[in-house]
């Protein structure tokens, strides 16, 4: 698996002509490797981990995960190649409120074609043990601390077995022990599931965990010496 950026470059029109939001990004990943974005607010993190996960599309350049252009794909296939190759951490958990923990875990296999019923329950029981939350399964988002409820979303990330984990401020909400140990979480699952993991903090504490480092300057994308 590798995840390759080539001259990148996003733009948003407004009245008084586009607004440059990244410049001639380039960026490669291949299979097991971790990287870092620092960078001030709106230097551009989040939006290119959007594009990275094809939430959003660039005003030019590309990305290709294996030789796959994601953005030559009609919409519906765009969306299933989402579902099944690239998992989402967010700041906020976003987990449905009703739905038990192994319930939300579940949520996006519903459309994933090739899981068995049997087999995505034994895997989200799975994961969940892995990020210790075994004894958690049956409780609602409400029963859970911060530090439980983002290892849910980190479990969910992760149920569809995706090649990529995308990952935006998915520390920001915890406290620093918390936050510390969600991190090192992820970066071992990233290790063991052998996944491109690209993590977007403010937190250069978080950022020194991590082999590859870069800061988001002015929508350019600098390596961190």
């Amino acid at each position: 698996m590798s995840l390759i950026v080539h001259q990148l470059t996003k733009s948003y029109s407004t009245p008084s002509g586009p607004l440059p939001i990244l410049r001639d990004v380039e960026l490669s990943l291949a299979a097991g490797e971790a990287a870092a974005i620092t960078g001030p607010s709106g230097s551009g993190k989040s939006t290119l981990l959007h594009i990275l996960g094809t939430l959003d599309r660039p005003t030019s350049g590309t990305v290709r995960h294996n030789e796959t252009d994601p953005f030559v794909l009609p919409e519906a296939d765009l969306a299933a190649f989402r579902n099944q190759r690239i998992g989402f951490v967010f700041q906020d958990h976003h987990l449905l409120p009703q739905c038990t923990v192994l319930e939300n875990v579940l949520i996006p296999t519903l459309v994933h074609p090739h899981l068995r019923p049997d087999d995505r329950n034994a895997y989200a029981q799975k994961l969940l043990e892995r990020v210790g939350l075994a004894q958690r399964l049956n409780h609602r988002p409400a029963e859970l601390s911060g530090g439980e409820r983002q290892r849910v979303a980190v479990a969910r990330a992760l149920i569809c077995q995706p090649a990529v984990l995308l990952a935006d401020e998915p520390t920001g909400n915890l406290d620093r022990n918390t936050a510390h140990a969600v991190m090192d979480l992820i970066l071992e699952l990233r290790q063991d599931l052998q996944m491109i993991l690209v993590v977007v903090t403010h937190s250069l504490e978080i950022a020194e965990k991590f082999p590859r480092q870069m800061e988001m300057r002015d929508g350019v994308l600098h390596p961190v010496a």
